[in-house]
């Protein structure tokens, strides 16, 4: 009677056999390759947080400046019935005071014929 009672114990409190010993040490490699990631670390969390925000903010400059130089591009195309033969044109004719400024480290890349625009 105490027999099956301990085992009745040992099987509801996850007490372990052979085969879940087996199935455990199977595990353990697993969690010990994803623990080495510095991902995974708290301590890095707020150093990743700000890497993660500058990304961001960088890739929305990008998309936003890239849409509005592609909206002024149309408006010149529609007007003048043409592609403009630079983005400097593009503030000749009063489309922009200023071009926007490509995100730091980047720079736009203009086809004339196509009016198709893009950031590198």
């Amino acid at each position: 009677m105490f027999a099956l009672a301990l085992s009745a114990m040992l099987v509801a409190c996850g007490g372990s056999s052979e085969s879940t010993k087996k199935g455990k040490e199977k595990k353990k490699p697993e969690k010990e390759e994803t623990a080495s990631s510095d991902d995974d670390n708290p301590l890095l969390a707020p150093v990743n947080y700000v890497g993660a925000v500058g990304k961001a903010k960088k890739t929305s400059e990008k998309r936003l400046n890239l849409a509005n130089v592609q909206n002024a591009i149309k408006q010149f195309h529609t007007v003048e019935g043409r592609y403009p033969k630079s983005l400097g044109e593009l503030v000749k004719e009063g489309y922009y005071s200023k071009l926007p400024a490509a995100p730091r480290g980047m720079r736009y890349v203009y086809n004339p014929k196509t009016g198709q625009v893009g950031v590198k």
